[in-house]
């Protein structure tokens, strides 16, 4: 067997580096085939969202049925496995709160109140009513809670607010079969806003029934006289000036719910 002429061999060919402009331009095509393909998924979520059905409209109405579906589900994630009563928001020293504290809207508080006429007006489990002074929430222990206050509009305030604890007032009352219900419903006198909690955000620790701002007696357009602080949702559930408390194993009605917002809206 005679060996090859090593004249006759092909010579193999030295693949040579990429340059730094050729880098570059590889990583260019990448990103922006990454961007495409992301831009198409994303449009193509969105054209299918805003196609589909809106859901059946009840205690929640106004969105998509897959966005409702998909809130829900947020709402049994949080609820079962990250939220409890040690789960306490960030409190900050009195200097720091908000002198002028912001104002958004006066449904179902508009004008002024009479405290002495004015009730809270509590529906029991066994549907009796329970109807409580100004004078008696006074009498129960104060809570004060500065806190930063978030609206769903984007905006935020160190907020000073003071007190009675809404679980200390259930217990004073004698309201604790009302708390193993699933739900508390709170409305104003006049019933044009309302707002749904679920019972572990109600009787947190550091959620109260607010009759002072500032360490002076609540303004009325700030809820006069009487006002729900819960600093673990956004402020589309700190329902002013409270007329009527209810209870209940099913969903109660929300007003910004009904307008397509989630109904849980925690923090």
């Amino acid at each position: 067997m005679s060996l090859q002429n090593p004249q006759h061999m092909t010579k193999k060919k030295v693949k040579q580096p990429l340059t730094v402009e050729q880098k570059i331009r590889r990583r260019e095509f990448l990103s922006f085939g990454i961007f495409g393909t992301l831009s198409a998924a994303a449009y193509g979520g969105w054209k299918w969202l805003y196609h589909s059905p809106e859901e059946q409209a009840g205690v929640t109405a106004g969105a998509r049925a897959p966005l409702r579906r998909a809130l829900n589900k947020t709402e049994l994630f949080f609820r079962r496995l990250t939220f409890n009563e040690n789960h306490l928001v960030k409190t900050y020293p009195v200097e720091m709160a908000a002198k002028t504290v912001r104002h958004n809207s006066d449904i179902g508080s508009e004008g002024d109140v009479d405290i002495d006429q004015w009730r809270l007006r509590i529906v029991r489990k066994d549907k009796s009513v329970l109807n409580i002074t100004y004078k008696e929430i006074l009498a129960l222990p104060k809570t004060e809670l500065v806190f930063d206050f978030k609206c769903v509009e984007g905006w935020d305030q160190i907020q000073h607010w003071g007190g009675v604890l809404f679980k200390d007032l259930l217990t004073h009352f004698g309201l604790l079969k009302e708390v193993e219900m699933d739900y508390v419903g709170m409305m104003t006198p006049d019933e044009q806003y309302y707002v749904g909690l679920d019972m572990p955000s109600a009787i947190h620790p550091q959620t109260i029934l607010a009759y002072e701002m500032n360490g002076k007696p609540l303004p009325a357009q700030h809820g006069k006289p009487l006002r729900l602080i819960i600093p673990v949702k956004y402020g589309i559930k700190n329902l002013k000036r409270i007329g009527t408390i209810i209870f209940s194993d099913q969903r109660p009605p929300d007003y910004w719910a009904e307008q397509g917002y989630d109904y849980y809206s925690g923090l």
